[in-house]
């Protein structure tokens, strides 16, 4: 796992508020938005692995 300290400071600027400045229904709209961003790229990544897969099988072009 990464270490905290390897993550972006705008990561961690959004910890420190969430752990000290937000209130319950801040941490409810937050928690929908980041695990919806989350989801997101998720699909996004397996989406560029599976085309990758794909690619790497057809066979190379001849030109």
């Amino acid at each position: 796992m990464t270490s905290f300290d390897n993550y972006p400071k705008s990561v961690k600027k959004a910890l420190r508020y969430i752990k000290q400045d937000a209130h319950l229904d801040q941490l409810k709209n937050l928690e929908k938005i980041f695990l919806q961003s989350i989801n997101l790229r998720k699909k996004a990544l397996e989406g560029e692995k599976i085309l990758y897969k794909l690619h790497n099988k057809l066979p190379a072009s001849k030109n």
